[in-house]
């Protein structure tokens, strides 16, 4: 990690600021973060616009701070991009992105830690990453957007019941989230029943447009043009080789037909294909282990655990976060695991945690209407598999009495590997191990 891109300010200058306060949005890769405020103060001058990349060590904005003498202009403290030594003339608190540490999520990046400098007064322990995601109690939680504010079931549930598009409701619960009194009492104030605000017709483009209509030129998000460089470096670096196979999945469909009602009772949350995929996909990682594995150039470093990263269509772009230890969790553990991780990438309240050591990736390209796909793999991993859309087809059935025509719901599964560490034997018997599974599914089995 050489450098960082300013996604979003979250205060402009002469804002107050508390102490872990979110202040600005700053992109590693392909994960944004949000930094919170070393400090209590304002924040004075922004000295990196939005868009704008900088290498590590590169000052961003300047926050004054109540250090100062009395009687002097404030002086101010740097949050920077990169490691820098702060001088004893330096009174506030340096945040900045950690130098040689663990790439985050299968195409790298960095971590984000906030430091006490030198002669700062009374320095305060550091939070770690995984603190900077949730304010001290202490302090006053920013209120969030309704769009980006995580739902619980039974709050999901209500706006369901009253048709409630949740983006028209400020939140008062913690950090902005909305609760179960925000939903009825937007009911009762008859603004649910008021007609929103029309969206952009579909396909519209946020570009500048030629003067002949011709062409459209759309600028590049910091997000995409850092998903570009990650699929430049994956197909430069790995070498790909694919595989397809064709399963029958009529007892899986059956299976979740049986069970999805039961199952969205209970947790509150909708059971798709997906973690009947996931089950499949994580048991054939320990039939053929080669496939959870990195190839480290002198060596093939092949994966104990199984941390399956799971493609997510994200606002701004494609995002990989990750299911640690998916073979220990069962169907519904892994349908519950999944939700979350994906509510949280569309609404960015992903941790450092949940974009690291991914050792294997599956996609849901089905649902997106696809029926064969040739995926890219996430760097530096072995693998990455999709599964498409599942229809219905007559298909003979073998039988000993003689050949039969069935209706049966079929599906692909198509396997990218990295010809380096795999062959097509691997390959196919990986997908071999996937299908059988696959087939196995059939109502009567437990899900939990």
């Amino acid at each position: 990690m050489v450098e960082g891109t300013i996604g979003k300010w979250l205060k402009k200058p002469g804002d107050t600021v508390k102490r872990y306060e979110p202040l600005v949005e700053i992109i590693t890769d392909k994960v944004t973060m949000e930094v919170p405020s070393p400090v209590e103060g304002s924040l004075v001058r922004v000295l990196a616009e939005e868009g704008e990349t900088l290498p590590m060590g590169a000052p961003i904005a300047e926050v004054a701070t109540a250090d100062s003498p009395e009687g002097a202009e404030p002086e101010t403290a740097s949050i920077e991009v990169g490691t820098a030594s702060a001088g004893p003339e330096s009174p506030g608190t340096t945040g900045h992105l950690l130098k040689n540490v663990t790439p985050v999520g299968p195409t790298g990046g960095a971590a984000v830690e906030i430091s006490e400098p030198t002669g700062a007064p009374d320095p305060a322990p550091a939070p770690s990453p995984a603190a900077t995601a949730a304010p001290a109690p202490a302090a006053t939680a920013p209120a969030a957007p309704a769009g980006q504010t995580r739902l619980s079931p039974a709050v999901r549930r209500l706006a369901q019941e009253h048709s409630v598009d949740v983006s028209r409701i400020q939140g008062t619960g913690l950090g902005g989230r909305i609760t179960r009194d925000d939903i009825l009492k937007f009911v009762e104030s008859g603004a649910a029943s008021a007609p929103a605000a029309a969206p952009a017709p579909a396909g519209q483009l946020q570009g500048e447009t030629t003067a002949d209509g011709q062409e459209t030129h759309i600028t590049v998000t910091p997000v995409r043009r850092m998903i570009a460089e990650a699929m430049v470096r994956s197909v430069t670096e790995i070498p790909h080789a694919w595989s397809t196979v064709e399963v029958d999945v009529s007892g899986l469909v059956a299976l979740r037909a049986s069970v999805r009602g039961e199952f969205e009772q209970k947790q509150g949350g909708s059971l798709t294909y997906l973690p009947f995929v996931m089950k499949a996909v994580v048991e054939a990682l320990k039939e053929v282990p080669t496939m959870n594995a990195t190839w480290a150039g002198d060596k093939i470093i092949v994966k104990h655990n199984v941390n399956l990263g799971l493609a997510v269509a994200a606002p701004d772009g494609l995002i990989v976060p990750v299911l640690h230890n998916a073979d220990q969790l069962s169907i519904a553990g892994l349908a519950a695991a999944a939700n979350d991780l994906a509510g949280r990438a569309r609404t960015k309240k992903l941790t450092l945690t949940d974009v690291q050591g991914g050792t294997f990736t599956l996609n849901n390209t089905g649902a997106l209407g696809s029926n064969a796909s040739g995926p890219i793999i996430n760097y530096p991993e072995a693998g990455i598999m999709t599964f498409e859309t599942i229809q219905k087809r007559a298909v003979v059935i073998p039988a000993e009495s003689g050949d039969a025509i069935a209706i049966r719901s079929m599906m692909n599964i198509c396997l990218s590997f990295d010809h380096r560490i795999n062959d097509g034997a691997e390959a196919s018997g990986f997908l071999s191990a996937v299908k059988n599974r696959l087939q196995a599914m059939a109502p009567g089995m437990s899900i939990y």
